[in-house]
């Protein structure tokens, strides 16, 4: 699949090339928002980033049809009885209990999935940022604060010392629970519960593409013109990439029980903030969305 997959960028990035986008100066970044070190201002600096952005874009058109449709169904199969587990905690100290449980372990999962936005990791999407210096400062607005580097994801730090998927494994314990406070039925696993394994199968897929190093992992942060004229990931970016990997883990604290990261330096990296912050608003959106659910319900 990787084969496929690295020959559609490939192709999207010849078109995108063909087109005339790739380093053209109309497609540009709006003042507001950074360019990264690399490929400054340009929407599209080079073929290859511009056919990743394209295939992202596919990628993600096609996931959002498909979990729509995967929730209509849902909807459907559910009936009136959306949230039946999860209003009826009345059976007992057990049953609150448990609710109780599972709303904490949701929230807390959305909770993680915010903070790791202010510490991301470099198989994600989501770019770093750092303060610049007074005699680094241009003149258009955000840009006089800030300054978006995506090489400071290359550094271990804080969340990234737990898991080196800090934004997508708190979708695993988040889907079960929600699946739980839905109903507990095998529609509600289907679906909640399905999110959890798909979350868990593409951080999977993304370390076996790192271990293969087959490349278009995450960001694309340097670029280099191989032998045959086609622009690729530099070996730098690889090495640096293979590094991350290997002091991190897939599985969250493993590093830390093993002896690569140290609790101690967690605790002084981490977001604690954010994720506060985050959870706080996880029990909202998970009661809200509970509520939701009931409403959408046919027949209620």
């Amino acid at each position: 699949m990787s084969a496929v997959r690295s020959s559609i960028i490939s192709t999207l990035g010849d078109v995108a090339s063909n087109l005339n986008l790739v380093g053209n100066e109309s497609w540009s970044l709006p003042a507001w928002w950074p360019g990264d070190n690399t490929g400054k201002d340009r929407v599209f600096p080079d073929g290859l980033t511009a056919g990743r952005q394209f295939y992202r874009g596919m990628y993600t058109a096609v996931s959002f049809v498909t979990l729509v449709m995967a929730f209509g169904s849902y909807l459907q199969s559910a009936g009136s009885d959306v949230i039946g587990v999860a209003i009826n905690v009345d059976g007992g100290d057990s049953s609150a209990i448990l609710y109780n449980a599972c709303i904490a372990t949701a929230s807390l999962g959305i909770g993680a999935a915010i903070a790791s936005l202010f510490n991301a990791s470099p198989l994600g999407l989501m770019p770093s940022f750092e303060g610049t210096s007074p005699d680094k400062v241009s003149q258009k607005a955000i840009t006089e604060f800030v300054r978006r580097d995506d090489t400071i994801k290359f550094t271990t730090r804080g969340l990234t010392r737990i898991t080196r998927h800090p934004l997508i494994l708190p979708v695993v314990p988040w889907g079960f629970a929600t699946a739980y406070l839905a109903g507990g039925r095998p529609c509600d696993y289907l679906l909640f519960g399905g999110l959890s394994i798909y979350a868990m199968a593409g951080c999977f897929a993304q370390d076996l593409r790192v271990q293969r190093e087959e490349g278009s992992v995450g960001t694309v942060f340097q670029t280099e013109r191989g032998k045959d004229g086609q622009v690729k990931e530099s070996n730098e970016e690889r090495r640096r990439l293979k590094s991350f990997f290997e002091e991190t883990s897939f599985v969250p604290f493993r590093a830390v029980l093993d002896g690569r990261q140290s609790l101690e330096d967690i605790v002084k990296e981490a977001p604690w903030i954010q994720f506060a912050v985050g959870t706080a608003v996880g029990v909202f959106l998970e009661e809200r969305g509970l509520m939701l659910l009931q409403g959408w319900s046919p027949g209620v």
